[in-house]
């Protein structure tokens, strides 16, 4: 049986958060300078190289890349051979979402009230999705989600006779909605099955996915690239303005 004590835990989560926060992942990085350079429109690449300038100047400075830090939505694998000592594991991701937020000097957007409208002042209670999951390791993710990309999250309860078709329909009627709000180029993650909460919670979890990867199924990698292609033709670009370059990932 590991041990992890609960100030590795929070030391790890501040940092994270931090970390999250000032830099992109190289994956993204990638993307955004092979849409830049695959651009065609003037404006479009205009746009574009104005994106990759400033997640540059945030890296260098060490600064927030974007004003709206997000909520601070974690994805947890708890080994079963992993013992937490000296506290609880939520308490601790919290605390260190608590200092990250502070000494990084990041917006804090969580309320403890959704109607009365209460700010907590520590962006606390993060969101934790926790795995449990053989071995003797503990693996943190911190995925800051902006309220712009949340609010234009979409669930639907599709009937079985719906098909492919009804689900491709649901996808494309989102992000048409959605517009310019979630600031694009944007990831869609899309979850499929499950139960109601379930499936809100795959469709995070893809976003995790590498930008460019492919599902390993071959009918859903398929999927992927027809919703790629009829998303495009919507006409929604960098901000919300032009282009002919934007992303999109699927998982089931």
């Amino acid at each position: 049986m590991r041990q992890i004590s609960i100030q590795d835990i929070i030391t790890a989560v501040k940092n994270l958060c931090i970390e999250a926060n000032y830099q992109l992942g190289e994956d993204i990085k990638i993307a955004l300078r092979q849409a830049q350079e695959k651009e065609e429109s003037p404006l479009g690449k205009t746009i574009l190289r104005q994106i990759i300038d400033n997640f540059q100047i945030a890296q260098k400075g060490e600064f927030p890349i974007c004003q709206d830090t997000g909520f601070a939505v974690f994805f947890v694998d708890l080994g079963d051979q992993v013992c937490i000592r000296d506290g609880n594991l939520f308490d601790a991701i919290n605390e260190g979402t608590r200092q990250g937020y502070q000494k990084g000097y990041l917006r804090k957007s969580i309320l403890d009230d959704p109607i009365r409208r209460k700010n907590t002042s520590d962006n606390t209670p993060a969101i934790i999705h926790l795995n449990v999951v053989k071995g003797d390791k503990l693996k943190i993710i911190i995925a800051p989600k902006g309220g712009g990309s949340e609010n234009m999250s979409g669930l639907k309860m599709l009937k079985p006779a719906d098909g492919v078709e009804g689900l491709k329909q649901f996808v494309l009627e989102v992000v048409k909605k959605s517009g310019s709000n979630p600031c694009p180029p944007i990831v869609v993650g899309v979850g499929i099955g499950g139960t109601f909460e379930k499936c809100a919670e795959m469709a995070k979890r893809a976003l995790l996915r590498p930008i460019g990867s492919k599902h390993s199924n071959p009918f859903y990698a398929q999927l992927e690239s027809e919703l790629l292609e009829e998303i495009n033709k919507l006409g929604i670009f960098h901000q919300g303005l032009v282009g002919t370059q934007t992303r999109y990932e699927e998982r089931r």
